[in-house]
């Protein structure tokens, strides 16, 4: 009975316990499966550094209020962010990597720089 590689249905030729017919099938086949199971992983980096590149557009200066109706329309995308820092007030901002906001209210946004007493 011959065996066949999982990945080019090749015969394949040497050990008993051999699934593929060379590396080259070997690393293409995993790096299929890889490929599916990290799709989501993908896709929130992806906004992660989108929502990046937008609230460091609006934020050269370090501090910015900026209507929340502009980070909307760019695709800014508020459930995604990289972490959070809660204030002595309990005002949580949320951050994507070292830029960070503060919804004020439904129309303003607060656009903050990461600062040293942050850390935790």
């Amino acid at each position: 009975m011959s065996r066949k590689c999982l990945y080019c249905n090749e015969i394949i030729i040497g050990r008993t316990d051999k699934k593929f017919c060379s590396d080259q099938c070997r690393n293409s086949f995993n790096n299929r499966v890889k490929r599916k199971h990290e799709k989501l992983i993908l896709d929130i980096n992806k906004t992660l550094r989108k929502n990046r590149m937008i609230l460091k557009q609006f934020n050269p200066e370090g501090k910015t209020t900026i209507r929340t109706e502009y980070l909307e329309k760019l695709g800014f995308d508020f459930r995604y962010f990289t972490h959070t820092f809660t204030t002595k007030n309990n005002n949580e901002y949320h951050f994507c990597y070292e830029y960070g906001y503060l919804k004020l209210d439904e129309e303003k946004t607060l656009i903050v720089n990461r600062q040293p007493y942050m850390e935790k």
